[in-house]
């Protein structure tokens, strides 16, 4: 399966869910190919039937497969590790403590694997307890730079940041942009991302030097009716992202 896919050029790429591979074709075409399709692990009873399932997804995005969670749920990290090492698939979400699992069963350093880290109230300093058992923990809060150098001893690209809640968490958000860029580290701003925010937050990361953001856009471009990411916000998005790069 390659792993030369369009967006590992891109400085931008768009994340959304795909509903069906059906749905997922259609968004990468609307996309130009500057998106990675999200399927959710968790949608699955075994891990044969997510194989089966997301290698048809593959088969009609040239490999542009975002392996899941569903929702952040640290009780999916291990499935998601085992998904990855068998479909060595272009995209990898995970909780903070996943990610050294998940690279060592890719067995590559190709795939984009990023660690979650959530916003704490307070400039430069993350959550990194996002684990199925550190989540029921205390908040493990520690500077973003030292969860940056964590991710990369584990192998990780990039941080996850969630649930931003839009633009609620503004200027953490700069702050975890500012020492992406400053480390050499992508960013993946998720969460309560919608059509009117979007340009701002990825304006942001762009304006702090960030090298690949990644911004997940899920609920508010999905169909209600039909559970599709609905092709004209994807076109929308991607106009959007070529317009902060000018």
């Amino acid at each position: 399966m390659s792993l030369t896919p369009n967006y590992l050029e891109d400085r931008i790429c768009l994340n959304v869910l795909a509903n069906s591979v059906e749905n997922a074709k259609a968004c990468y075409e609307a996309a130009e190919g500057h998106v990675v399709l999200g399927v959710l692990s968790k949608n699955y009873e075994t891990d044969e039937a997510a194989i089966e399932d997301m290698k048809r997804y593959q088969a009609a995005t040239n490999n542009a497969l975002s392996v899941g969670l569903g929702a952040g749920d640290p009780n999916q990290s291990q499935m998601v590790s085992r998904l990855s090492g068998v479909l060595q698939p272009q995209h990898v979400n995970q909780v903070f403590t996943g990610v050294g699992t998940s690279r060592a069963l890719l067995g590559q350093d190709e795939t984009i694997i990023n660690g979650l880290v959530s916003p704490t109230g307070k400039v430069g300093f993350v959550n990194i307890a996002t684990g199925p058992l550190s989540s029921k923990a205390p908040a493990g809060e520690i500077p973003i730079e030292t969860a940056i150098q964590l991710l990369k001893d584990m192998g990780g690209s990039s941080i996850k940041y969630f649930p931003m809640k839009g633009l609620a968490h503004k200027e953490e958000y700069q702050a975890v942009a500012e020492a992406c860029a400053k480390y050499d580290f992508y960013l993946e701003p998720t969460g309560g991302i919608d059509l009117e925010n979007f340009e701002e937050i990825v304006q942001i990361a762009v304006d702090a030097g960030v090298k690949k953001i990644i911004p997940h856009v899920y609920s508010s471009v999905i169909d209600k009716e039909t559970g599709d990411t609905k092709v004209e916000d994807v076109k929308a998005l991607v106009a959007m992202m070529k317009n902060t790069l000018k």
